[in-house]
């Protein structure tokens, strides 16, 4: 029985194709073909982990998905997220998930909970004034898991052509 590590994709094929017929007949655990079995599963496994690992969706990407499964329009979102402005700013990295969110997203779309709750990019808000851009910079939470805020550096006139940031927060 010789099984090595699998370095090439060739290897990877040919070990692929080693253990196809033990899956239309399974062998007996413990004896010598169930061992064969059990390594060459062992092997392939770790190649993929390490070579076509599988990378995490993003939380609005999952429900974007799950909606074009579904035929669901942003509308249809509306009992699990909120108004339609609140669905839009979701769905355009505006506004980060809440917990509730997730729970209704969850048991309405059937969409995992560890899909809802990875790691979210938020998008900076970016607006125009009398030729000057960033009118305000979405931050990061403050409290990973349990946020009820966001920050919000918002620059303010404090005289003649004179501008300072000033760091407010706002509820969620």
């Amino acid at each position: 029985m010789e099984i090595r590590p699998l370095r090439t994709e060739i290897d990877y094929k040919a070990a692929l194709e080693a253990v196809a017929p033990y899956f239309d007949q399974e062998p007996e655990p413990g004896s010598l073909a169930g061992d064969r079995f059990e390594l060459l599963l062992m092997v392939i496994e770790a190649y993929e982990a390490k070579h076509h690992a599988i990378d995490t969706l993003d939380p609005v990407e999952a429900i974007k998905f799950r909606m074009e499964q579904a035929g669901l329009t942003p509308k249809d979102l509306r009992p699990m997220i909120g108004q339609a402005n609140r669905v839009y700013e979701v769905l355009n990295y505006s506004r980060p998930l809440t917990l509730p969110m997730i729970r209704r997203l969850n048991v309405a779309l059937g969409i995992p909970a560890d899909a809802l709750i990875g790691e979210q990019k938020i998008r900076r808000a970016v607006g125009k004034k009398s030729g000057k851009s960033t009118v305000g910079k979405l931050a990061k939470h403050t409290k990973p898991a349990t946020a009820t805020k966001l920050n919000l550096i918002k620059p303010v006139k404090t005289g003649r052509r004179k501008v300072q940031a000033r760091k407010t927060t706002l509820p969620r």
